[in-house]
């Protein structure tokens, strides 16, 4: 934790740090064994800023020292820069392609996915896992997704996402055992999208 930092006004994390952040470990494992299926979180934190109770508890549960976050322009703020090194002691990276986590608050205008790092041959595990915060999971256009952790194939309906999403996203799997994943956060559910499915729009 930063000595320098001003804890006045901070938000509380977890009511029960242990079990809360073990639970919510657990439903991010499910949300990638059954990919496309919204898991709702069973223990959330509340909001922060413009963080969404599941973005903020994914951060609680996934960040700590030893993971650089990266905050786009919507959440990199005071609060929640604050919240996240004092609960999390995180550091923060500079660029997209320095991160181990990527917060994207507004969906609208996150960058590309190449500017963000996607591992190598060696350590694919290197790459970044973007939280993408999304206005609902109902009412988006629908995208069948295929691949391991689906029988057959899934629709998923992700709303708010910047027109290019899906057609970078296939050149991203393409990449695989390289390239980014992706936590889709929406008030107190997620879904997961590893770089191993392949979709079709």
């Amino acid at each position: 934790m930063n000595s320098g930092m001003d804890t006045a006004g901070i938000k509380p994390g977890f009511t029960n740090p242990v079990f809360d952040s073990q639970d919510t470990f657990r439903r991010i494992l499910d949300a990638y064994a059954y990919v496309g299926r919204p898991q709702t979180l069973g223990s959330v934190a509340t909001a922060v800023g413009p963080l969404a109770p599941a973005t903020v508890s994914a951060c609680l549960t996934l960040a700590d020292f030893e993971t650089p976050v990266w905050l786009d322009s919507r959440s990199n703020r005071g609060d929640v820069r604050n919240y996240l090194g004092f609960h999390c002691g995180t550091p923060f990276a500079n660029g997209a392609d320095e991160a181990a986590f990527a917060i994207v608050a507004d969906s609208t205008t996150m960058p590309r996915l190449a500017g963000f790092r996607l591992g190598t041959e060696l350590e694919p595990q290197t790459s970044t896992t973007i939280v993408v915060q999304v206005p609902s999971f109902t009412d988006g256009p629908s995208v069948r997704w295929q691949g391991p952790g689906i029988q057959h194939e899934v629709s998923a309906t992700i709303e708010g996402l910047p027109s290019w999403f899906w057609e970078e996203w296939q050149l991203n799997q393409e990449l695989y055992p390289i390239g980014v994943d992706v936590l889709f956060t929406s008030g107190k559910a997620i879904i997961a999208l590893p770089r191993s499915i392949s979709v079709e729009i």
